[in-house]
């Protein structure tokens, strides 16, 4: 044993490698491969970015308590059963679903209604970035070679349906399925009019991955496109949605255009290209994660993360700010409740920046707090839940959720030196 674990991280570790079996599923008639379903109410389900953040806190774990190759190589043929499970079900425009779920049979929900012409949200950018994870982690590229034009296919998708020219930044459809599901910057807003800081901050590490995957498989030319559209993508972030007042990145309202009406408005029209939704999230701390920020707008940044009238909490980062008029903390499923609950995954991101820009005491400080909410969740109720109250550390709903409430562990890890599953934003 470590002695440096606290009390709560080894209860932690224990409960996780306890059941982690649960997560790792077997086909079923709608997935010919197996795959990694969150638990709880989500039993049986696979979902684009909740299956890569439990396969990068699982590969994490491959080799806890001596079991080396043999399960990193089972959590390994899972993770590329997520992948090849999704691109199963690609459709021939390229669009690609967000979850799959059994009772769906034959057919994922959201290919059957884009199929009836319904422009609804694709698979959240975690694809190409499951595919470094588990090729870095295992035998290389070659499974997933044969599947470069399904990848081309997939950003062409995204860039015919969902990206704005005028700002150069992604859109979504609509605020169904969105990850942080009742996000104000996007819930409840008309269909198209939002480039969401959770789109396009992770659509950045999406199209680095891509270009990773190009240059592995010897497709240079296209490692090279891609690059340069993760700095162009890059350059729309910092001209549309940083605010140098507020010291903030926001998710931009794409809907501004000169409206003439008769002879008025034929003078001086709409020059900007967005508005800020100046809605203080968190994914606005994206930027950290993935080296998007400069060393100045990160010392901003971790301001913000260190606020107790804003973000930061005794048992971790709120997902929104406390003092945003929509800050709530009901149980809700169907959207979950991202209005100010700690999520373990934004911990983690907000975490992952600071240390990736050296704020190591405000990181360390997150890590701890994270053990200790779950620890006591453990020690009161026998397992974890997906949610969970930022002032008590009550949990919320959803009781035997793991995924990535797993993260902790890594938190745990990397504060004691270990790098992370991911070369984040590539910061030296």
């Amino acid at each position: 044993m470590d002695i440096s674990q606290s009390p709560d991280e080894i209860a932690l570790r224990g409960y996780v490698l306890s059941n982690i079996e649960r997560t790792l599923k077997s086909p079923n008639r709608m997935m010919k491969h197996p795959f990694i379903d969150p638990g709880s109410v989500y039993e049986g389900n696979l979902w684009d970015w909740d299956s890569f953040w439990a396969s990068y806190a699982l590969l994490n774990l491959a080799t806890e308590q001596g079991q080396g190759s043999a399960r990193r190589e089972r959590f390994c043929n899972h993770i590329r059963g997520n992948v090849l499970n999704f691109l199963d079900y690609q459709l021939s425009d390229g669009y690609l679903p967000i979850m799959i779920q059994e009772k769906d049979y034959p057919e994922p929900y959201l290919n059957r209604k884009h199929r009836e012409g319904a422009v609804l949200n694709m698979h959240k950018p975690f694809l190409c970035q499951q595919i470094c994870l588990v090729s870095e982690a295992d035998d290389g590229y070659g499974w997933i070679e044969g599947q470069w034009k399904a990848i081309e296919s997939y950003f062409a998708c995204y860039d015919r349906l969902y990206l704005n020219a005028n700002t150069g930044l992604y859109v979504w459809a609509d605020d169904v399925m969105i990850g942080n599901d009742n996000d104000p910057a996007i819930f409840g807003r008309p269909r198209f009019s939002t480039a969401g800081l959770f789109l396009n901050g992770f659509m950045v590490e999406e199209l680095r991955a891509a270009a990773g995957i190009a240059t592995k498989i010897g497709n240079p030319k296209s490692a090279a496109q891609l690059t340069e559209r993760a700095a162009s993508l890059t350059r729309s972030l910092q001209n549309e949605c940083w605010d140098p007042r507020d010291g903030f990145f926001y998710s931009a309202d794409i809907d501004v255009r000169t409206r003439p009406y008769d002879w008025f408005h034929v003078g001086l029209g709409v020059f900007w290209k967005s508005l800020p939704i100046k809605v203080r999230s968190w994914p606005g701390f994206l930027p950290l994660l993935t080296g998007v920020a400069t060393r100045e707008q990160a010392a901003r940044l971790a301001a913000h993360a260190d606020d107790t009238a804003t973000f930061l909490a005794p048992w971790g980062i709120m997902s929104l700010a406390r003092d945003e008029k929509m800050f709530n903390l009901d149980a809700s499923l169907n959207p979950s409740n991202w209005l100010g609950a700690v999520w373990i995954v934004a911990s983690y991101v907000v975490f992952r920046g600071l240390l990736n820009y050296g704020f190591t005491d405000q990181a360390r400080g997150i890590c701890d707090a994270t053990l200790r909410l779950l620890g006591n969740d453990l020690a009161r109720t026998g397992t974890l839940h997906e949610y969970y109250n930022p002032f008590t550390g009550q949990p919320i709903m959803n009781p035997g959720f793991l995924n990535w409430n797993m993260l902790a562990i890594n938190m745990a890890d990397e504060m004691r030196g270990k790098p992370p599953m991911r070369p984040w934003g590539g910061l030296s």
